[in-house]
């Protein structure tokens, strides 16, 4: 039988893929590239075509076994596909550790930066190289026999620890649901929500309202629900995910993973020679040292955290006085904070949704990427699907197709939370002088459709979109052949984030919500009068918005700044800590954020959670030219894909961003852009 994780297919072969294809296709890639790496090395002369060249084939036959493989088992999870995917990861993790400590091999790629042709190759294999060769010394090929052997097993179980970790959030978010039969215990809650719950019963062959923890649930109750005790019962199987005391009890607390993650972390970066973790961390980032960053944050503190207290204090207040709220605890704050926006500005984002329906969004944002950057998106059957909610499209420019993506909007059981961007495949030049195309996956977790009525967003729902659609476009507009530095491969992490912030501000932009907005039932657009409020209510609380992002940054980067070999760290005293000095709510004790913290502890955000402020000024600064030259301006689009776009990782974010406005970005912008230059 033919494995289809083996074949060189132009796309995945989803409706073949089985998880007893993952194992032996994985053992047999690996084998096979061992190998060949073996021959590599006995080069006498090296050329970019007989060692860069090979070593990238290799390495990307092996992502396109693995992509697939990974991106079923976080939105099709099922038992036989999770053991398969968790025992690659030990193997996979050994033979990445292999290749960096190679000596052999890090001689070949230091001859190969000494040679004549080193000089001849363009900027991006340049780069590819030079990237190459600093990653050996961060993956230990300095180090000596015995402390390449400790490197090795630490990263392998950091390995298996972050895999763990993410399915313990899944597995706690989906161990708690609630059955509600009498709909007024659910008193204040939109239709659209109490649809969502009674179809979700429904599929469970039950009657009544099924309340989970899955993101658009949680929302809608936390957001709407007059019933208290019900919202705190919710807020707190939420916050106590991954717990000792949360849904799934002890079997699914990630608090001992958290504190192996940590000490493992700081012994790798110590092996290194570097003092911590961030330290670490930062030698692949824009930010030069840890002083910088937590410079950065606290200025960014120090201007909002006085805002977001006046926004608090003013919340508390309209509590008390409008609804006789004396108490206001953290399972109130949303509920009140949406029924003061509604008093200030007469608009909800559930009254928005009618106005939002998924597909005129989707297609409204296509229109907005071909008026900014020249492409075309048209939806194709051209490819194998892993669910019937998923839609593939290819994305044409100047006639000629450049890349293609696939989206999976909905959430569903057996798919973990969130949203993201991943890669399927990466632009690269082939062997044989061919065009690999870059394709993209889409995720998000949106209520789906229901009934005969189309899935209907909220407005911060398509927020969401426009930003992971923008990390999409980092990676498919890429106009680099080399697929080290190729659309967001290579780019420094707190640099990452610029493209999917600055679509962002499209969705505030009367010109774009003209083309995303339409009624579901009548086609009307969106009512001036809606629009104004909607822009009115643009940075309504846009402090307590800002100082709870700088809570998880400052926690995240001091925890792994601060830790200390042989000195336990406590972390919930860290970040009790943290929020002492930034937050304007305060958490109750039976809080566990950090027990579900995906992002630092089972993502790629460890020491840099901050890159989504650090980036934010970067889209923010950028943006502005826009503002400046006009929201669809053809030539600021057609230079922010040239340089910025384009160019992927082939080249210093810094010095691409100056190229693109002109000069260095400036914090001021941000301030302005959320509100709060005058207010701070």
């Amino acid at each position: 039988m033919t494995n289809p994780l083996l074949q060189d297919d132009l796309l995945p072969p989803f409706h073949s893929i089985k998880p007893e294809h993952v194992v032996p296709a994985i053992d047999q890639i690996l084998a096979e590239n061992r190998a060949r790496i073996a021959e590599l090395v006995k080069q006498d002369q090296v050329s970019w075509d007989s060692l860069a060249q090979q070593m990238d084939d290799l390495e990307d036959r092996l992502g396109k076994a693995w992509s697939p493989v990974s991106h079923l088992n976080s939105v099709m999870n099922n038992e036989e596909l999770r053991k398969a995917y968790n025992e690659c990861l030990p193997k996979l993790s050994e033979y990445s550790t292999e290749i960096g400590q190679n000596v052999a091999l890090c001689e070949a790629f230091k001859r190969l930066a000494a040679s004549e042709e080193y000089n001849q190759l363009d900027q991006a294999r340049r780069k590819s190289i030079d990237n190459t060769l600093r990653d050996f010394h961060l993956a230990g090929v300095d180090l000596p026999a015995e402390k390449k052997a400790r490197y090795a097993e630490l990263s392998q179980r950091l390995s298996q620890l972050s895999s763990k970790f993410s399915e313990n959030v899944l597995d706690s978010t989906h161990a708690w649901s609630k059955l509600v039969i009498d709909a007024n215990e659910l008193s204040g809650m939109p239709d659209s929500a109490l649809a969502a719950a009674r179809q979700a019963a429904e599929r469970k062959g039950q009657k009544g309202y099924l309340l989970t923890l899955d993101f658009p649930s949680y929302y809608a109750v936390m957001t709407y629900c007059d019933n208290r005790d019900l919202r705190r019962e919710m807020y707190q199987a939420y916050t106590t995910r991954a717990s000792a005391e949360g849904p799934g009890g002890a079997e699914l607390d990630n608090s001992a993973l958290i504190d192996e993650i940590l000490e493992l972390r700081h012994e790798l970066a110590q092996l290194l020679g570097f003092a911590n973790f961030a330290e670490y961390s930062l030698v692949t980032k824009m930010a030069k040292d840890q002083d910088e960053v937590l410079d950065f944050l606290n200025e960014l503190a120090a201007k909002s955290v006085p805002v977001a207290r006046r926004e608090f204090e003013e919340l508390t207040r309209f509590a008390r006085e409008q609804f006789g709220q004396e108490d206001l605890q953290s399972w109130d704050v949303s509920y009140y904070s949406e029924k003061l926006r509604e008093h200030r500005y007469a608009i909800s984002q559930e009254e928005l949704r009618p106005w939002f329906p998924v597909d005129q969004v989707v297609s409204g944002m296509f229109q907005v990427a071909e008026r900014l950057f020249g492409v075309q998106i048209r939806a194709s059957d051209r490819a194998e699907l892993w669910h019937p909610d998923v839609r593939y499209y290819e994305v044409y420019q100047n006639g000629e197709q450049v890349a293609s993506f696939y989206t999976d909007l909905y959430a569903r059981e057996k798919k973990k939370g969130g949203a993201w961007m991943g890669d399927c495949r990466v632009r690269r030049r082939l062997s044989d002088g061919s065009l690999q195309l870059p394709v993209a996956y889409l995720v998000c977790n949106f209520n789906p459709p229901i009934g005969n009525q189309p899935a209907l967003l909220t407005h911060d729902e398509v927020t969401t979109l426009f930003h992971e659609f923008g990390h999409g476009l980092h990676h498919m507009l890429t106009k680099v052949d080399c697929s080290q530095v190729s659309g967001i491969n290579g780019v420094p992490w707190d640099a990452v984030e610029l493209p999917s912030q600055f679509m962002e501000n499209w969705c505030w932009a009367p010109e774009a919500i003209a083309l995303i907005s339409r009624h579901y039932q009548t086609g009307e657009p969106l009512p001036q009068a809606m629009l104004d409020k909607l822009l009115a209510a643009k940075n309504f609380q846009a402090g307590m918005q800002m100082v709870r992002q700088l809570e998880f940054a400052l926690f995240d980067f001091r925890l792994h700044a601060e830790y200390r070999s042989g000195q336990p760290m406590d972390v919930q005293a860290l970040l009790d800590d943290v929020r002492s000095k930034v937050a304007v709510i305060q958490a109750p004790a039976f809080n566990r954020f950090q027990n579900s913290f995906s992002h630092i502890f089972a993502g790629g955000y460890a020491a840099g959670y901050y890159s989504y402020k650090w980036a934010e000024v970067l889209a923010a600064d950028a943006f502005s030219r826009f503002e400046e030259e006009g929201v669809f301006s053809a030539r600021a689009g057609e230079d922010f894909r040239k340089t910025v776009l384009e160019r992927g990782g082939s080249e210093e974010p810094m010095t691409l961003f100056v190229e693109f406005r002109g000069r260095e970005p400036r914090v001021d912008a941000l301030l302005r852009q959320s509100g709060m230059l005058d207010a701070a």
